[in-house]
């Protein structure tokens, strides 16, 4: 297959619809950080107000949330913006939107709780209204900690050194 060389001059006018739309593109840079913790906050509070409207929907407010704007790890990983809700006694509310190309853009929301062994914290993906009442019932005799287990992953998802993100 031979190779074509590429235009040098554009095949349409200066004025026209694609040159207007070429430009625009070459011009956006998207939503600066301010922009996106704003969006992650009014996502996350969009969601809980929706999916949650019993619980969290009661206890937390739009202002509750702290945003994040998207960030690369060292990696090269690409983190979605996000926003946190602190709910006290060690307990966070971390939310994120997951896009990808196959399920456009989906709420996941996780609760983050302290373990009691006092050295952890465990994530626990939230699906369904139900099975967070299932998970704070199971939560209420430990005060709202996870019982320990020596399983490898129990609570070792996330480092206890979380730096406070509270206001």
């Amino acid at each position: 297959m031979a190779l074509t060389a590429l235009p040098t001059a554009p095949a349409y006018a200066a004025d026209s619809p694609l040159a207007v739309l070429l430009d625009l593109a070459a011009q956006a840079t998207g939503p600066d950080e301010d922009e996106q913790r704003d969006d992650a906050q009014t996502a996350a509070a969009h969601h809980i107000y929706q999916a949650y409207p019993h619980t969290f929907a009661v206890v937390l407010e739009v202002l509750d949330w702290q945003g994040y704007p998207a960030w690369t790890d060292d990696t090269g990983r690409r983190f979605e913006p996000s926003a946190v809700a602190w709910l006290d006694g060690g307990l966070w509310l971390h939310h994120t939107l997951h896009i990808s190309e196959a399920d456009g853009a989906r709420d996941v929301l996780t609760l983050i709780v302290p373990c009691t062994c006092g050295h952890g914290y465990v994530d626990i993906h939230l699906d369904t209204e139900d099975a967070l009442i299932d998970i704070l019932d199971e939560l209420r005799p430990t005060h709202g900690r996870s019982p320990h287990t020596d399983t490898p992953v129990d609570c070792h998802s996330i480092p206890a050194a979380l730096p406070r993100l509270i206001r």
